[in-house]
Order: structure tokens, then C-alpha cells, then sequence
């Protein structure tokens, strides 16, 4: 049985080149002692090193475990900024998203309309004002959830959306349509 480089997965025409190795073989290394084995890596602050080998990292500034406690409060922002969200809210996030951009299109369509049957009922100016509060409705709930729910779980921002897609439903397109009765 042979060992070396004879034992790699792909061989390629001149890797036998002495001018290729650069260090010593595994066999004839000697170990590093104390004095000699570099430094272990150090990481800048606020960044965690993670996988195969990472006990062996340090942090620049590791603070002792009362320093955590008492920076808590003091951090709140880079502590809430640093919980992500998962693929799958992420992909829920989306799918909402989509759902209120509908929703406002639907609320156009909609109540361009009705716009004919509801003259008789309130002024022109009226019923313009109200039409693009109703259009805007939907997009400002998703912006207003979103910003106002980004300290909260992940299941209050769900909950508070599901609640607006319910509430914002754009009733005159679903009653009369895009083509009308």
C-alpha cells in the first residue's frame, strides 16, 4: 500500500514536481511548542465564529458573562437587529407582500368602478379622497406592521398582518368586479 500523494482522490501530470511542495512532509514536521505555534486568530467584535474549529477562535474583546447582562439593555437595537428571520418567513413576508399589492390594485379597479353609481351619494372630491386612502390602506398597514413589529415575535407580525388582510379586503371589486354585473 502506498502513501503520500499517491493516495489523492485526482493525480495530474507534474505534481510529482518537487518544486510543488512547499513544506515538509506530515511525518518529518516537527510539533510546535509553545513559543513557536502562532497566535490563535482573532475575530472582530460583534462576529461569532462557528464550525469545525471554532473553539479555537477568539473574539478581540470577549466580556465576561455580567458585562453581557448589564450591555443588554444599553444594545437593544444590534441585539434586535441581529435575530433574523427564517427561509420561511421570509417567504411567508413575500407572499403577504404580494397579497397587499393585490389588495391595492383591487381597491383601484374597484373603486374606479363604482365611481359612477356612488356620484349621487358624496361629492366628487370626496369620494377622490376617499378612494385613494382606500388604495393606499393596504400598503400602509403592511409598512406600519412590519416597522412597528421589529422588536416583536415573529408570530405578532404574522398575527397583525393576517388581521389586515382580513380587514382590508377590498369589498368593491369582489362585489362588482373588474367587468361589472
Amino acid at each position: 500500500m502506498t502513501t503520500g500523494r499517491d493516495d489523492d482522490a485526482l493525480t495530474w501530470d507534474g505534481d510529482d514536481d518537487p518544486t510543488l511542495d512547499v513544506g515538509a512532509s506530515a511525518g518529518t514536521e516537527p510539533a510546535p511548542d509553545a513559543a513557536t505555534r502562532p497566535s490563535a486568530p482573532e475575530l472582530p467584535p460583534g462576529y461569532t465564529a462557528v464550525g469545525k474549529g471554532s473553539e479555537t477562535v477568539g473574539a478581540a474583546d470577549t466580556p465576561d458573562a455580567a458585562s453581557v447582562d448589564e450591555e443588554a439593555p444599553v444594545r437593544g437595537d444590534a441585539v434586535a437587529e441581529s435575530r433574523s428571520l427564517g427561509n420561511g418567513a421570509l417567504v411567508a413576508l413575500g407572499v403577504l407582500g404580494g397579497v397587499y399589492a393585490l389588495y391595492a390594485i383591487g381597491w383601484v379597479i374597484g373603486g374606479l368602478r363604482l365611481q359612477g353609481r356612488a356620484q349621487y351619494l358624496v361629492l366628487d372630491v370626496m369620494y377622490q379622497g376617499s378612494l385613494w386612502l382606500a388604495v393606499l390602506a393596504p400598503v400602509l398597514w403592511f409598512a406600519t406592521t412590519f416597522l412597528l413589529t421589529r422588536r416583536s415575535r415573529a408570530w405578532v407580525r404574522f398575527a397583525w398582518l393576517a388581521v389586515g388582510v382580513v380587514l382590508l379586503l377590498p369589498w368593491p371589486f369582489v362585489m362588482i368586479g373588474a367587468i361589472g354585473q
